[in-house]
Order: C-alpha cells, then structure tokens, then sequence
C-alpha cells in the first residue's frame, strides 16, 4: 500500500512540467529542473528523462522543435542559460550520470539510425560499429528499437539535432559558428577529448567506488571488452581486472561521444558501399573469421544484403543531401580531433603498446594515437566523395572544400606554431609522411573529383577563384606533392614483395583491427598499410588513377589553360568596366553616358567588378604560379600552354562566338561553347531582335513622348508605307537617300552574331520612318542648345527649326554621296 503513491509519483512529476513548459517562461522551468534533479531520486527521474531530452534537442521525427539550439544566437537572451543548463558539467549531465549509475535503458528505433545502418539492422545483419552491439530490442509493437544507455540515449539525441530539418522563423538568418548548438558541440569535443589532462570524473559512482561505466554481461568478441563500445581493450584486454585503471573506464565516454558523432554524421554514402565495408575481402592479409556477428555466419552479410526486397533498398536509396551547417559542424570534429591526436606527447608516440605497460603511456594517450585512423578515416573521406559529387556547382561548396582541406592538413593543428606568421615555413614535417600514405585517396582521388568540377565552374566569379587558389595553395606546400608520390608509388609495388612477409593477422580499421602494432614499421608494413587503405574503400579491382599520372596530367593542362583564359577575361571585364565607369562619370553631367544596355557584359554579377574582378586575377595568377610548383612545370611550358590555345588572337580579332554547329533552324551550341559561356571566355553578342519600335523604354527616354511619337509614325507608315517601299526600291540616286533614311542596314548584320532561328534572320525589313530618337533625353538636351545658339544669333524658333532640318538633309546627303567609301576606308 505505501509503494503505490511512489509509483504514480513520477507521472505526476512529469504532468507537472509539461504543464509547467506552456505556462513558465525558460529561466524559471531550468530553475525547477535543477531542484528537482539535485533533489528527485534517480528512480524518479528515469520517467522524466525522454521527455527532457526531447524538450530540449526536439523529437526525432522534426515535428517537435524543442529548444532550436540551431537557431539560438549569442543575441538571444535565452543564449547563455541554455549553454549553463547543458554544459558538460551541468545540471542535465548531472542528471544523465544519476541514471548512469543506475543501469536505466531508453529506446530509439531502427528508423532514426543513417541509412545503411538500418538498412543492415533491418536485413538481420549487426553493423560493423560496436556502439550497436547487443542493443537491439523487437517490442511487442512490431518496431525494431535500440536500448540505449542514459549517457548514449543523451548523445544520440544531441548529435541527430543537426539532422532533424530546420524551419526559420521570417526574417531569420545568422551565422552558424554563432549558435548555441555549434558551441555547444565544440564545448563537448574539449571536455571529453582534452588536449590537456583527463576528462574528468563523472560525478556519481556505483557501489564499488569504480567509475560508471556501462556493464553488460555480453562476452568480449573480437577484442571489444565488455565496455560494448571500449577501442582501448586490444590494449588492456590481457589486464587480469579491468577495475585496475580507473582511467581506462572513465574513457568509454570518450569513445561514446565520438562514435555517436561520427555515426550519425558521416554515414552517408550508398548501400553498396556499406556493403562493401562490411564484409572487405582480404585483398593483402590472409583472412581471418569475423567473430563480431554471433547471429549470421561470417561471409552472410553480402548476401542477406543483396538479397533485399524493394523495401529496405528503396527506403534507403533516397538521396541524402547534407546542409552547409552540416558540413560546417563536420569540420569543427575533424579540426578538433587533430588538435587532439596532435597534443600526444612525444615519448608516448614512441612507447611501446604492450600490456605490460598499462600505467604509462594512459588509456587516453593511447586513444589519441589512434583516434583519428580508427573512428574517422574511412568515414570521412566517403562522406566527402558523396559530397564532392551531389553538391551544387555554386561557392557554397566552399564549406565542404575547407572540410576536406582541414583533414588533409593536420599539421595546421598541432598547437606549436600558433604565434608564427602563416605564410612562413610552409614546409610539410616528414613526421606526416605516414598520415598521407595512410590517406592516399583523400589527397588524390579527390584532387581529381575537384578537378573535374573546377572545369565546369565559373572561373571569373572570385568566389570560385578563390577555391582553386586554396586547393593549389595546399597541394603546393614543400613536400607534399613528393610524399603523396611516394605514397602512390607504394601502392604500386608488385604484389610479391608482400610474400615475404610473416602473416600478423592485421587487419583494416573496417575490419575491425587495430593500429596498435608497435611503431617499428618496415617498407613491406607501409606497402601493406597503403594498399589496405585504398583496397578496402575502392575494392581489388580498382583502377587507381595517379595524381601525377599522364592522364590526370592532361586534365590538369586543360585546367590551367581555362584559368590563364578566366585571368584574361576578368582583366578584359575589369578594364571594360573602368573605361564605362570614367566615360559616364564625365559624360553623365552633359546627359551624354553610355546608352545602350547590349554594352554590359552578360552573366557578371554586380560584385563581379572593379577591385572584385582584380582580386579574382590575381588569385588566379597565384593558382597558376602554385599548380606549376605541383606539377614541375616551368615557365616556357606554362607559355606553350596558353599561347596554345591562342587567346591573345581571340583577344586581338575581339570577341569570337562560341564553340556551335551549324543546325538546321540555326546556330547549336556545342558542349565545347557551353563550358566558354559558362567561364565568360566568350559570348554571343545578343541584340533585341524585335520591332526596333517596340523596345522596352529606356532610363534615357522620355515615356510620354516614345509613346506619343510612336502614335506618329505608326499613322504615317501606314499611309505612305507603299509610296515608301516604291522609293526604297528605286536604284538611282533618291532610291538610295530613301534607303539612307527609311531603313536601318545594320540590322541585318547584327543578326549574324545571334544564336537565331534562320526564320528570324531572313526576316524582311519594310521602309518606314522612325520618330523614337526625338523622345531621347540627349536628343532633345542637343535640340535645345542648337535652339539657344540660334536665339544668340538673332535666329527665331521657325528659321532654327528650317536650318536644322537643313542640316539634317545635307548630312543626309553627304552620307549617300560617300558613306560607302567612308566604310571601305
């Protein structure tokens, strides 16, 4: 009878708040949640925690949008109470390690999990990450579910947030590095994998006075101990208690928070792939049988998958695009886990990673060696190739590029050469030389992806520009290039030279080995590291392409010729647009600017000009300058090369047209004339190719009056059109001052320089007289001055009128007797 007012307890407890969440402001509900956590126990809690969590991060579904960490900025007034309540240190973590150490579970279903995670679940398969191991629930509602730990329930939720779709309310737009969940994934990053000292304790500890790491009855398969998800047990695993090094326990949170991380965010890529790493054919190594999944036998995987119905493959094959916030808070992982790794003593880089020598290099040392090949290698460079071929050909790639170029460089993170200036001692330490043979195809395969979507961007944007010059910038770097080739050159050793070699049982990271070997690496190991890494992503039948290879060569001459194209083109537009600029600021005050909008160069954007358009010349020198560097090209073949393609003559006959075939309504553009539309290397010269009469009325053109004089005209063409049509026709001398007045010549040649249909450029062109320029503002200014010269020499209104309209004649006149010599001359 006294246990049934504690068991409605909780519900009670849980009613409360949720009235509580639509009537309190923030501040009061977070100063309720801290006296009830300090004060509740853990077995009243339990019932409140799915719901907080959710409350906070917002559902799984995105129908709920709890807190919008996402869209809280530092100028938000509820900003700094929500990063107090969900500090590391907290009140909400406080709350997680109270039912830490009680053992609660929290459910998630399948459905939540990356796709070809679940797509793995859901095909009876346990994925290749331990994090998943010995979870999987199947309630009695039909939906498979994983039990999760309070500690792991809290991380899943807080890593999915960034998934979840974001909805702005009107008007709202900020910076994401200024938002509360990128602070807060970057506070979590420092606490649990410090660069200095430990993470600390948690707060609360099971009876045994040992930390609160999860405990699970499940066997250690595969060297993962008992901690399901513990790395560190290929080391300690031969230790007779794991209790014996608290510091060993304490890390499972460590390795918690990373796996969640990386699991959530970078599993994205196809299912064939999934496949692929999940049951690698041992291509060096002899292989050896997966003891990871009890429930399938060790080669079923391929197959169970393979065998899929419609349903698992459809539900998964729905392209998933990552938003540029995404991949923002990708690379603040990838910058802090080299920071991280990076802040690895040296004499523990050399120690020995024997049992016997538990207490010295610490469990947490040893993570930081291996952190960055174990957990994120592999992952990151397939989430970056899936990013590098759906993204949008725009500068918001931008974010991905600088993604990729901070993993790819993490000496830039090491901690030491924060004061010196950035530009000084470029030089690649031969320190690195392992990192980027182990990460061959992030620094070539890559290169090349790059490579073929800087051929089809626009070059004279300085957004664009800028890309190419931070990728040639990077790969330029002294010893770079020489190691990257070094690196392919050891992927191309014969395969016998790996016979020799004593078989270790090392396998790939997919695989589920470790890199805790000792340091001592031969040629043969490195050979064998290499191939390992490239084989178990692109598969033994690979076509590797060398970076440094005659065929990438070749696309790497191309591009430069487009660059050296883009620099001249964004010269040309820049000086075009200087010479506009100083003839309309003088002319501008006379009335007499530059009239006709055909002069503006097409398809550049308004900050494509001017100092812009400087900026982008001179980053593409820079690249120019840097890519010769990479590829050892020296000065007189960078001249062979562009004056090959023989721009300074385009430059000199002016503008050619467009690569195009002749078609049979016309002019077709040949892919060749797209890609020089697309850089702004050449253009057709688009005219307004309707009634000359009924142009858009221009800013220097007076409505009323086009409209009026139009009125005008039309009334006359159409009451002498044919006494005009019989004098244009007349070959002698008034048939040619009728032509001269009556009708426009350069229509017919401007037509040519226009992708029109044959239709449009035969059309006919009837005499007619034409009133339009009498409504220019110009015309009318000029009109007025010789009127106010006339009046200063006695003239009256009706005699200027006579001799204009005389002088007018006489031009006439004079342009009939010679104009045809004057053009031939």
């Amino acid at each position: 009878s006294m246990a049934a007012p504690t068991l409605q307890q909780p519900s009670f407890l849980l009613a409360n708040l949720k009235a509580d969440s639509t009537t309190k402001p923030l501040l009061h509900r977070c100063q309720d949640l801290v006296k009830i956590i300090d004060e509740y126990p853990a077995k009243e809690l339990h019932s409140i925690f799915p719901w907080l969590v959710e409350t906070v991060f917002g559902s799984l579904d995105g129908i709920i949008s709890g807190w919008n960490l996402r869209l809280l900025h530092s100028r938000s007034p509820e900003y700094n109470l929500v990063l107090d309540f969900l500090n590391p240190s907290g009140p909400m973590m406080k709350l997680v390690y109270k039912l830490q150490a009680e053992e609660y579970k929290y459910e998630v279903p399948v459905n939540y999990l990356p796709g070809p995670i679940k797509a793995c679940i859901q095909q009876g398969v346990l994925p290749d990450c331990p994090l998943f191991h010995n979870k999987l629930q199947f309630p009695l509602s039909g939906l498979l579910t994983l039990n999760f730990n309070p500690f792991e329930f809290y991380m899943f939720n807080l890593a999915y947030c960034l998934l979840t779709p974001k909805t702005y309310p009107p008007g709202h737009h900020g910076n994401t590095a200024d938002t509360a969940y990128f602070v807060l994934v970057d506070t979590y990053l420092k606490y649990f994998l410090p660069s200095e000292g430990n993470v600390p304790p948690s707060p609360f500890s099971d009876s045994r006075g040992s930390v609160t790491a999860p405990r699970s009855s499940g066997m250690s398969l595969s060297g993962y101990g008992v901690h399901s998800s513990s790395l560190l047990k290929h080391h300690i695993f031969h230790q007779p208690t794991v209790n014996a090094d608290p510091a060993a326990q304490e890390i499972w949170r460590t390795e918690t928070l990373l796996q969640m991380f990386v699991e959530v965010w970078l599993h994205h890529y196809s299912l064939e792939m999934y496949q692929k790493l999940q049951s690698p054919q041992v291509k060096v190594s002899p292989a050896r049988l997966r003891l990871r999944f009890p429930c399938a036998p060790p080669h079923s995987t391929e197959p169970a998958l393979k065998q899929t119905g419609s349903g698992t493959l459809h539900t998964y094959q729905e392209p998933f695009s990552p938003t540029e916030e995404h991949v923002l808070v990708v690379r603040l992982l990838v910058k802090h886990l080299h920071a991280f790794s990076n802040s690895l003593k040296p004499e523990q880089l050399s120690a020995s990673g024997s049992a016997h020598s538990h207490t010295h290099p610490s469990p947490l040392e040893e993570f930081k060696r291996v952190v960055v090949q174990r957990f994120v290698q592999q992952k990151l460079y397939l989430f970056l190739q899936h990013c590098f071929g759906h993204w949008p050909l725009d500068a918001s790639f931008r974010a991905i590029l600088e993604t990729w170029l901070s993993f790819i460089q993490p000496w830039r993170y090491t901690g030491e050469k924060a004061t010196a200036p950035p530009d000084q001692n470029r030089t690649v330490p031969e320190k690195w030389e392992a990192f980027v043979q182990e990460n061959l195809l992030v620094y070539t395969k890559l290169f090349q992806v790059f490579l073929n979507r800087a051929v089809r961007t626009d070059l004279v944007n300085a957004k664009n520009a800028l890309m190419i010059f931070r990728v040639a910038k990077v790969f330029s770097q002294p010893n770079l290039p020489e190691m990257i080739q070094k690196g392919e050159q050891l992927f191309l050793e014969p395969e016998h030279v790996l016979h020799h070699r004593q078989p270790r049982g090392y396998l790939s990271p997919s695989q589920g080995g470790s890199y805790l070997s000792p340091r001592q690496r031969t040629v043969t190991d490195t050979v064998f590291k290499v191939k390992s890494h490239v084989y178990s992503i692109e598969g033994q039948d690979c076509q590797y392409k060398q970076m440094f290879g005659t065929e990438l060569r070749a696309a790497v001459m191309k591009l430069i010729q487009q660059i050296a194209q883009a620099r001249q083109t964004a010269k040309r537009i820049s000086d075009h647009s200087s010479e506009i600029a100083a003839n309309n600021s003088f002319m501008s005050w006379f009335g007499l600017g530059t009239q006709d909008q055909n002069h503006t160069f097409n398809g550049t954007e308004a900050e494509e000009s001017g100092e812009c358009l400087k900026k982008t010349h001179d980053l593409l020198d820079k690249a120019l300058e840097f890519l010769c560097q990479i590829f050892k090209l020296n000065q007189g073949q960078l001249t062979q090369l562009i004056s090959n393609m023989g721009s300074s003559e385009d430059d000199a006959n002016g503008r050619q047209l467009p690569d195009c075939v002749q078609g049979q309504s016309g002019l077709i553009l040949t892919d060749l004339g797209r890609m020089q539309i697309i850089n702004g290397l050449r253009r057709f010269d688009i005219q307004y190719q309707g009634d000359p009469e009924l142009q858009p009325i221009r800013s220097y053109e007076n409505a009323a009056l086009v409209r009026l004089f139009y009125r005008i005209s039309t009334a006359i063409n159409e009451r002498f059109g044919p006494r005009m049509n019989v004098l244009c026709s007349r070959s002698d001398f008034l048939g040619r001052m009728g032509r001269h007045y009556l009708t426009n010549p350069e229509t017919f040649t401007r037509l040519r320089h226009s992708p029109v249909t044959q239709r449009t450029m035969e059309r006919p062109r009837h005499p007619r007289i034409s009133l339009r320029p009498l409504a220019s503002y110009r015309t009318l200014l000029i009109l007025l001055l010789l009127y106010m010269i006339g009046a200063l020499l006695s003239f009256g209104p009706v005699s200027s009128t006579l001799l204009i309209i005389s002088g007018a004649f006489l031009y006439g006149l004079f342009m009939t007797l010679f104009g045809d010599k004057i053009k031939t001359h």
